[in-house]
């Protein structure tokens, strides 16, 4: 069952990803 941890770090490497780039969008937005 090592298939799920792997897809687990993956959807926790997207989510982390996806706050980064979400992040960014505010700080330039508020540039």
């Amino acid at each position: 069952m090592g298939g799920l941890k792997e897809v687990r770090n993956r959807i926790a490497s997207t989510k982390s990803t996806r706050q980064i780039t979400s992040a960014m969008k505010m700080v330039a937005a508020s540039k």
